[in-house]
C-alpha cells in the first residue's frame, strides 16, 4: 500500500485537490489521507465544508506523494503558519514526489522545498516563485527531479494523471482519463493571460494586484526562516 498526503486547509480551492484526488482515488494499492491540523470540519474558498482524514502527526511517514492545492487568502496564511511549513518540510524528506497545484507551490516554497527547483503556480502568482528560490516556468505543469508543480486550478487534472503514469503506467492514466471523460472542449478560449481579452486580463490582474502583494509579504517572511 502506498500513501498520498493531501494537504487540506481552511480557504484552499476545491477543484485544486478534487481534480487529482480522483485520479489518485482511481489507483490500485493507494490510500489518500487529506492532512489538516485536526479533524475538524474546515470550509473551501468557494463554501464547500469538507473533513480531513488525517492529522500531521498521525500522517504516514513514508510517503509516495505530498501534496499541497492552492487558494488565495487561505494560501497566504498557512504560508505563514510554522506548524504547516514544519509539517510540510519532514514529510518531504521522505516522500517520492513533492508536489502542488495552483498556489500551492508557494506553501511549498515558503517550506523551502523547491529552492533550487523549477516551478509553476497559477499565472497570476507565478512571479512570488523567485522570491522562494525556485526558478519561474510557465507551463500547466512542470516536473523537476522528484518536485512536480501544477498551474492554475483545473491543471490539477493534467498534473494528477502524471503522478498516476509515474506510479502506475500510461495504461493507468490513460484509463483514468477516459473513466473521467477528460477531453477539454471549452466553450471559450480565454484560460490564459495570452489567450483572453486585453480588458478581462486587466481587470482581473488589477483585482488580483493586492493578493500578489500579500504573498510577496508571506514570502519575504518565510526566506526569514531558512
Amino acid at each position: 500500500m502506498q500513501h498520498i498526503a493531501m494537504l487540506v486547509y481552511p480557504g484552499f480551492t476545491a477543484l485544486d485537490l478534487i481534480g487529482p484526488q480522483t485520479t489518485f482515488s482511481m489507483l490500485d494499492n493507494v490510500k489518500v489521507h487529506l492532512v489538516w491540523k485536526t479533524l475538524d470540519p474546515l470550509t473551501t474558498d468557494s463554501g464547500i465544508t469538507l473533513l480531513p482524514t488525517t492529522t500531521f502527526e498521525a500522517c504516514p511517514e513514508e510517503l509516495a506523494v505530498l501534496f499541497v492545492p492552492g487558494g488565495v487568502a487561505g494560501t497566504i496564511a498557512v504560508m505563514k503558519d510554522a506548524e504547516v511549513l514544519d509539517f510540510l518540510a519532514a514529510r518531504a524528506e521522505t516522500a517520492s514526489y513533492v508536489t502542488s497545484v495552483c498556489t500551492g507551490s508557494l506553501v511549498l516554497g515558503a517550506a523551502g522545498l523547491l529552492r533550487g527547483y523549477s516551478a509553476t503556480s497559477h499565472w497570476a502568482m507565478r512571479e512570488v516563485l523567485p522570491l522562494l528560490g525556485a526558478e519561474r516556468v510557465d507551463a500547466r505543469y512542470i516536473e523537476d527531479r522528484n518536485r512536480i508543480t501544477g498551474g492554475g486550478v483545473t491543471s490539477g487534472i493534467d498534473f494528477g494523471l502524471r503522478i498516476a503514469a509515474k506510479m502506475r503506467g500510461e495504461a493507468a492514466a490513460q484509463t483514468a482519463q477516459l473513466i473521467m471523460e477528460y477531453a477539454p472542449d471549452p466553450p471559450y478560449q480565454a484560460g490564459t493571460p495570452e489567450s483572453a481579452p486585453a480588458a478581462i486580463v486587466e481587470r482581473l490582474s488589477a483585482l488580483i494586484a493586492p493578493d500578489v502583494a500579500e504573498a510577496r509579504k508571506a514570502a519575504e517572511q518565510a526566506r526569514a526562516r531558512w
